[in-house]
């Protein structure tokens, strides 16, 4: 495929995916302009990144730390970047410095190693809390009986800011088998929104390319879709 092809299939499928997106808003009676689109672009090459930016996507995924760092400086300056894949706490250094939102907190360790490095850098570091919904043991997350205790201990740390929670489902070809996973994360949000009332937890990152539509029906504010803008890894 040709370099003008592929940026314009890229700016076609972008195309598509707020079709999509804008069709299961009004489904839902949400407005578009409530769930941000990250365009996850792990796996792919600058000049994808920089046809998805020229189609006005401003927030992009990346699953690890070191392969995002080969990117970011070679990027559009203006955009957002967002850590959605599990973070070891050797990488916490770069995330801190390179990430807008991190997705991936599930331990109080992890945390208090991300706090440290915010306070050193002076800065409030955005952080979603990882819960674990399936039994699948290659996924990482927080039990939902663990999530009210970590919160707790997360919300104390001065220069973390818990914005909401973020779960990754056990794939189903069908994504109405999902929705029940997305529903449980946003019933533990406003759980957790009940507990502590004065808290803003307006986050939940969940939804991905085949299933992004059921997610935003169930509430998600955040959507990672990678395959559906930029094809097949």
């Amino acid at each position: 495929m040709s370099h003008e092809a592929s940026r314009s299939t890229i700016a076609e499928n972008i195309a598509r995916v707020r079709e999509r997106l804008a069709d299961a808003c009004r489904r839902a009676g949400r407005s578009p302009d409530q769930v941000t689109l990250i365009a996850v672009s792990k796996t792919k090459p600058l000049d994808a990144i920089a046809a998805a930016a020229a189609c006005g996507l401003h927030d992009f995924g990346e699953n690890r730390v070191q392969e995002a760092l080969t990117k970011i400086p070679h990027a559009p300056p203006q955009l957002r970047w967002h850590l959605i894949g599990h973070l070891q706490s050797n990488k916490a250094k770069p995330a801190v410095e390179h990430f807008h939102l991190i997705h991936t907190v599930d331990s109080p360790a992890l945390a208090q190693r991300l706090d440290r490095l915010a306070q050193e850098r002076q800065k409030t570091q955005p952080v979603l809390l990882q819960v674990k919904l399936g039994d699948e043991a290659t996924k990482s997350g927080v039990a939902p009986t663990a999530l009210p205790a970590l919160y707790a201990a997360v919300r104390a740390l001065p220069n973390l800011r818990v914005c909401g929670l973020m779960t990754i489902p056990p794939f189903c070809p069908d994504p109405e088998a999902v929705r029940p996973y997305f529903r449980h994360l946003r019933e533990l949000r406003d759980a957790l929104q009940a507990a502590f009332p004065s808290d803003d937890l307006p986050e939940l990152s969940m939804g991905m390319s085949h299933d992004f539509e059921v997610a935003v029906e169930e509430g998600a504010t955040l959507i990672r879709v990678g395959t559906a803008i930029f094809g097949d890894r």
